[in-house]
């Protein structure tokens, strides 16, 4: 199974004060994920919207791999999963809680709500 998580709209479902220091809440929720990885060797794509950030890039590796849209318009990470997410075979699950999105991407793609996805990597072990 291939995971592609859009950073932006998991770390919007948190209300812990992420849009104070954006940076520091995408650093955050890759450390969470990248702990969660080391668990299964399911590959991971982490994609989040605005430039790269070397803080952030630096904790993917193994099994998961971290981008940025790297372009200032709304859409742009969902740009990025889409293109993941249709040129890799299924199965494949697709974390967010954007309507809009979902609507793009291929019907054989799984849906897997933020929510849901926070308390399964809330589960990893640190």
């Amino acid at each position: 199974m291939r995971w592609i998580i859009d950073g932006n709209n998991v770390m919007g479902t948190r209300p812990d004060g992420w849009w104070n220091d954006r940076p520091k809440a995408m650093e955050r929720l890759t450390q969470q994920i990248a702990v969660w990885c080391r668990g299964h060797s399911d590959p991971v794509t982490l994609v989040f919207d605005g430039p790269t950030l070397g803080n952030v890039r630096v904790l993917a590796g193994g099994n998961l791999e971290v981008r940025f849209a790297g372009r200032h318009v709304r859409d742009g990470a969902d740009d990025e999963i889409v293109r993941c997410a249709t040129q890799t075979d299924p199965p494949i699950t697709v974390v967010t809680a954007d309507r809009g999105l979902c609507a793009r991407l291929p019907t054989s793609a799984a849906v897997d709500r933020p929510r849901s996805f926070l308390t399964r990597i809330a589960t990893a072990a640190p």
